[in-house]
């Protein structure tokens, strides 16, 4: 086998503790090699926490490591476009958090730059690397729910007393639509393989949180006359469900985004009078999503979602935003 991937971490956030971080350990190929944190006792103690084998006190010691091969950014939204270029000019391959900036321009400048550099740049959507998203598109194209008719999908937490939580800052990129509200959309044009034609997103703004969205809802417009209705929220009971409605049957997938236990990941076909259950297999997607990674980096793959999804979708986001604040229909 070849050498493993040496991972970077650049920051402490709860989702690479969480979830990144012990997807990487779970991996053959990738290892988590060193985090830092602008607070180097942080990154110490996380290190010691997560069994990681180098701490640095600041993001550009991290980056300057020469044996470091990937670098994962898991910082807030309004920092994504700085460091993910200095670490494509520090030769370094990046994994960086959805949404993969501010808006579509930030998002084409780090694809720019990480071209110029010559390394890759993906954005961590960890849900689309489950397989039971390859079978639902080939449910999809095998016609076994007849003619697609919509979408409908939602993503929501309760979380509105976290005062300190980055996600309630707007000049840092908070807001649901940005931290939850962006999946919805990515999967519905993973699904369809179409870009949206407009959108209309009607939104509450919290004076609590800096004025940010705390909940969201939207109707997004594809060719052909189908539509993702979609809902999101930070101030609302947890869920995640998306359904695909068709001419002849339904495909249901109570918990589309994340997948804790093998039972959450199961999906559900209506057809012909019967709901059955689709068996898939249970993995982690975020260790698939470093795998799929290390295929790229290693053996030349292309990227499975190529960076221009990410600047597409960040099309998509910006959309929806300058619709809930102008409460009108805004075409793309």
């Amino acid at each position: 086998m070849s050498k493993k991937l040496k991972w970077g971490i650049l920051g402490c956030a709860g989702i690479a503790k969480r979830a990144v971080i012990p997807g990487l350990h779970l991996s053959e190929l990738n290892e988590a090699a060193a985090i830092a944190s602008r607070d180097g006792e942080k990154a110490k103690q996380t290190a010691e926490e997560l069994n990681i084998p180098t701490a640095y006190d600041s993001y550009e010691a991290l980056l300057a490591d020469s044996s470091i091969d990937v670098i994962y950014i898991p910082l807030p939204n309004h920092l994504h476009k700085e460091w993910a270029i200095r670490a494509a000019e520090a030769g370094k391959h990046i994994l960086c958090e959805k949404p993969l900036a501010l808006n579509a321009h930030e998002a084409a400048e780090m694809s720019e730059a990480a071209d110029k550099a010559g390394v890759l740049l993906s954005e961590a959507f960890m849900y689309r690397y489950h397989p039971r998203y390859k079978t639902i598109k080939d449910l999809i194209a095998s016609g076994a729910i007849g003619e697609v008719r919509g979408i409908r999908s939602a993503f929501t937490f309760n979380n509105p007393n976290d005062s300190k939580n980055v996600r309630f800052r707007k000049e840092w990129g908070g807001g649901s639509i940005y931290d939850v509200g962006c999946y919805p959309l990515n999967a519905a044009r993973l699904l369809l393989g179409k870009e949206p034609q407009a959108v209309t997103v009607n939104a509450f703004f919290s004076p609590e949180h800096d004025d940010v969205d705390m909940m969201a809802s939207g109707l997004v417009e594809f060719e052909g006359d189908v539509s993702l209705t979609f809902d999101c929220g930070m101030w609302a009971a947890f869920r995640n469900p998306l359904e695909v409605l068709g001419t002849d049957g339904i495909i249901e997938v109570p918990s589309a985004f994340v997948t804790p236990t093998p039972e959450s990941s199961q999906i559900y076909l209506t057809a012909n009078g019967e709901r059955r259950q689709i068996e898939v297999p249970y993995v982690n997607s975020y260790t698939a999503q470093a795998d799929s990674l290390y295929q790229s980096i290693t053996n030349g793959t292309p990227l499975t979602f190529p960076t221009s999804d990410a600047i597409s979708n960040m099309k998509v986001i910006d959309a929806c935003l300058l619709s809930a604040r102008e409460r009108t229909r805004v075409t793309l």
